[in-house]
């Protein structure tokens, strides 16, 4: 789901050589570091903590949408983080703006864990979805601009692993709290510590060389990088930094004031109009193969499947998390080996077949429910049992999936799940007295043999995922434009990246009601062979070409081989009738 940068095994060995010659360096990294590990703990923790939001607050428990915007409204200030963060960048540098995010972070946290009803709550996830878009942009440059050179790719490599880790970290904190009173209060205020954390340690460290350079600080700059690097490469790294903080200085005069003069520049540019076209549709590619929904709802989805207790569900979400964070490292490994494109691809297929896998279990699951009795949906009183269902023309053949899209509670048999179960109003009083004869309550899915099939191939999505997908796009992002055009065509996508992660996780329990669980996924599956025949057709491969081959590239435009071939046998053909009518 997220963003990072791939190094390879030569990188890492010599990162932890130069980190154990100088531990400043790494404690650098990991300080600033911290800023991935609440991005990720923020993504992964609403997902367990809204089945608890659901049991305390009744209008939420009913109104799909408020469970959507209690989730999305992250992503929503994630977008405004962002574009505040690039400002507060230039404009106070890079240590202030964590130190800030860390501040809203830490409130955002706090106005969530005391929040008294679900307004609150939004706008506590408001403004930790600030914090996470300062940090999560801020936190990689800070890192980048205070690495030596030659471990750069290694150390920033430790803000994505990060990300992945603060995601299972979410769900293990969620596994821990599910019994303790106040539940989701405690899973969503426990974020506050770590930014807590980081802010303390920010304060005794020191701004970025290069933010320092530009501001004319030239000696301050200097004692940072006496820190960082050997007394011998000190005065080599001041005038490579010279050179390249009067290069951007000159690009940016050659792009002119203002963001409105930068992005007319770029857009008339026919090799970035390329480079967008490509880095865009990565990105919204990356989103609308659903993984925030995994990310967002994975414990919904588990409780689709079948499992109705939230602790199992927060369990079997833990699985998914984890092959999330294997995967970003398995990407490391290989993607500088395979290729971006070819690694993309491969991931789609992955992806699609997965997801096909995945809805054919949640329609089975849906055909197979157990059916509702008359009888036991009558044996609680009559002014409990299911309004729609009373009332229904056809009430003999409804089943559980009928029961819960007339937005009811399934109350399964007592002794066997799999027998005729109670339609009954959804409704806390109700729900507890249908635990009270020890039978299980249903609200989202229902009984099913094959529920631990849909953790299985949520598994296998995401090991498919995180490796291509996951990761690749902000690669590709990294390679894709002009240096100079770098800035602005990375912002560009990002937003395109965090518009659809918006889309996608406000839609998305909406879809579940529309369409059905199976009917959802096969969607995603629809947006996936779109997204791989999109980037088939306008994604180059970038694995082992230099800025000025990149830029070459584009201006030469890019055709794929299939293309290629079905252009060349046009040509042949034409010229063959050409020569027959000659004839």
């Amino acid at each position: 789901m997220e963003g990072g940068f791939v190094t390879g095994k030569t990188d890492f060995t010599e990162c932890w050589r130069t980190t154990w010659r100088t531990p400043y360096i790494m404690r650098l990294a990991l300080s600033a570091g911290i800023a991935g590990l609440l991005f990720g703990y923020d993504t992964g923790v609403i997902s367990g903590a809204l089945l608890y939001i659901k049991e305390d607050f009744a209008e939420v428990e009913k109104k799909t949408w408020l469970q959507e915007t209690l989730v999305s409204m992250a992503v929503a200030g994630a977008i405004l983080g962002a574009a505040l963060g690039g400002w507060m960048n230039d404009a106070f540098g890079r240590k202030k703006s964590i130190l800030c995010a860390d501040i809203v972070f830490f409130l955002g946290a706090i106005v969530m864990a005391i929040a008294p009803a679900p307004w609150v709550i939004i706008v506590g996830r408001i403004l930790v979805g600030i914090g996470v878009g300062m940090a999560s942009m801020t936190s990689p440059l800070y890192i980048s601009e205070a690495s030596p050179a030659r471990i750069r790719g290694a150390l920033v490599s430790t803000n994505a692993l990060l990300i992945t880790g603060g995601q299972f970290l979410s769900y293990l904190i969620n596994l821990a709290f599910t019994k303790a009173p106040g539940t989701w209060r405690w899973m969503l205020g426990v974020a506050g510590v770590p930014a807590v954390v980081q802010f303390i340690l920010m304060l005794s460290l020191p701004e970025s060389p290069r933010w320092l350079y530009r501001q004319n600080k030239v000696d301050e700059a200097r004692a940072i990088l006496e820190k960082i690097y050997p007394a011998d490469e000190v005065e080599g790294e001041m005038k490579a930094l010279n050179d390249s903080v009067e290069s951007e200085k000159a690009e940016e005069g050659e792009l002119g004031e203002g963001l409105i003069t930068k992005l007319k520049s770029a857009l008339k540019n026919k090799v970035v109009r390329r480079g967008l076209y490509a880095g865009i549709t990565v990105q919204i590619s990356q989103q609308f193969v659903g993984i925030n929904t995994v990310m967002y709802y994975s414990p919904v989805i588990v409780q689709l499947a079948g499992f109705a207790s939230n602790q199992t569900a927060l369990a079997l979400s833990l699985v998914t998390s984890g092959l999330n964070f294997v995967g970003s490292m398995i990407s490391m490994g290989f993607v500088d080996k395979y290729g971006r494109r070819r690694f993309m691809l491969v991931s789609l297929v992955g992806i699609v077949i997965c997801l096909t896998a995945l809805s054919s279990v949640f329609f089975m699951a849906a055909t197979h429910a157990p059916p509702v009795g008359s009888f036991e949906s009558t044996h609680f009183g009559r002014n409990t049992t299911c309004p729609a269902y009373i009332t229904a023309s056809n009430a003999q053949s409804w089943n559980c999936m009928t029961c819960l899209k007339a937005e009811c509670g399934f109350c399964a048999s007592k002794g066997n799940e799999f027998h005729p179960g109670a339609c009954l109003v959804s409704d806390s009083a109700i729900k507890s007295t249908c635990r009270g004869e020890s039978r299980i309550w249903y609200s989202e899915g229902c009984p099913n043999k094959i529920g631990i099939l849909a953790v299985v191939f949520l598994g296998l999505y995401i090991i498919c995922y995180s490796p291509g997908m996951g990761s690749v796009p902000w690669i590709v992002n990294s390679e894709i434009y002009p240096l100079k055009y770098r800035g602005l065509g990375g912002g560009i996508a990002a937003v395109a990246n965090w518009s659809s992660n918006l889309v996608v996780s406000e839609t998305f329990l909406t879809l579940t009601k529309a369409l059905g669980s199976a009917g959802t996924f096969l969607l995603f599956v629809g947006f996936s062979l779109v997204g791989f025949v999109a980037i088939y057709s306008l994604v180059p491969e970038t694995k082992g070409l230099s800025l000025e081959e990149v830029e070459k590239l584009l201006e030469e435009g890019f055709t794929p081989k299939l293309f290629k071939l079905f252009s060349s046998k046009k040509k042949t053909k034409a010229k063959e009738n050409q020569l027959s009518t000659s004839v």
